[in-house]
């Protein structure tokens, strides 16, 4: 018999919490030691608990080309001031550890990542992406999850609703004069214009945003979970494979991002509208959340 592929699922059938600091390359133990001190100073009693997630935890990520990825929750909602701090800390820590290509740093009120209204969202994330930093664990008062189609819907059925931003801000790197590069007939990294590291990271944000959403369409089917970005493209391609070839280059360009400005424009007007209605077919849209 052949080896059974291993689908991120506990033996009762439940999103298996990935991430361990066992996993953690050495290159990095010296940036996540700084960076749990400088939480600790910055945020002081305000701080509930911090998380790593992403390629760090995953024992993925590669020196020089990763990101580092922390999420924070709060004793109250966020104020203006915390999220400048949060500014701040992370450039802080971009600047002082060439280890990693940038620091993405979330910020949230410990009350809404509890809440029912984030249940298969915000707080599906913590207790199944998010490795523990500091303070105690809100997965300790969180479900446990399956891959199903509740999950899906909560997590990735507001694609309708993001693809504006995305034509929004292509238009505002054209006027900042990257779209000198595409008017000229030159694509692609060796460009070098001045809206290049703007398209790249418009391109890396977007294909991991599009290649997750087409994942978890099919999640239900698939029957399991992968933050994989290539075994994600493959697992939708079972079920799409007239869209394969796309998801797969997506899931190339989320690691190995261009500059080339046509990649975002077949985002916004071909694969993203597609996925987000096929979404809203198969899966559902997203509940609406509280405002505020």
């Amino acid at each position: 018999m052949g080896r059974v592929e291993h689908r991120g699922l506990d033996g009762q059938g439940f999103i298996e919490r990935e991430g361990s600091f066992a996993r953690i390359g050495a290159e990095f133990q010296g940036l996540v030691a700084d960076a749990r001190d400088r939480i600790v100073k910055t945020y002081g009693r305000r701080l509930h608990s911090a998380y790593l997630y992403g390629s760090l935890p995953r024992g993925t990520a590669r020196p020089g080309r990763s990101d580092l990825d922390l999420l924070l929750a709060l004793h109250g909602e966020p104020t203006a001031a915390d999220r400048e701090a949060a500014a701040d800390l992370a450039a802080d820590l971009d600047s002082a550890h060439p280890v990693v290509d940038g620091v993405g740093l979330l910020l949230f009120g410990k009350e809404r990542l509890l809440s029912e209204a984030e249940r298969y969202d915000l707080g599906w994330f913590v207790a199944c992406l998010c490795t523990p930093l500091l303070g105690a664990d809100l997965a300790e008062h969180l479900p446990r999850y399956r891959p199903d189609a509740l999950l899906a819907r909560e997590t990735n059925g507001d694609l309708a609703d993001l693809l504006p931003k995305l034509r929004q801000r292509i238009a505002e790197a054209e006027r900042a004069g990257a779209g000198t590069v595409a008017v000229a007939g030159v694509t692609g990294s060796g460009a070098g214009g001045p809206g290049d590291a703007a398209y790249r990271r418009l391109v890396r944000g977007w294909s991991r945003q599009l290649v997750r959403t087409a994942f978890t369409l099919v999640m239900p089917r698939w029957g399991g979970w992968t933050s994989d970005l290539g075994r994600q493209a493959e697992a939708f391609a079972e079920y799409y494979p007239e869209r394969a070839g796309q998801l797969r280059e997506a899931a190339r360009l989320a690691l190995e991002p261009t500059a080339d400005p046509a990649v975002l424009h077949a985002y916004a007007e071909d694969l993203g509208p597609w996925l987000a209605a096929e979404y809203a077919a198969v899966i559902g849209v997203k509940s609406p959340r509280p405002a505020g």
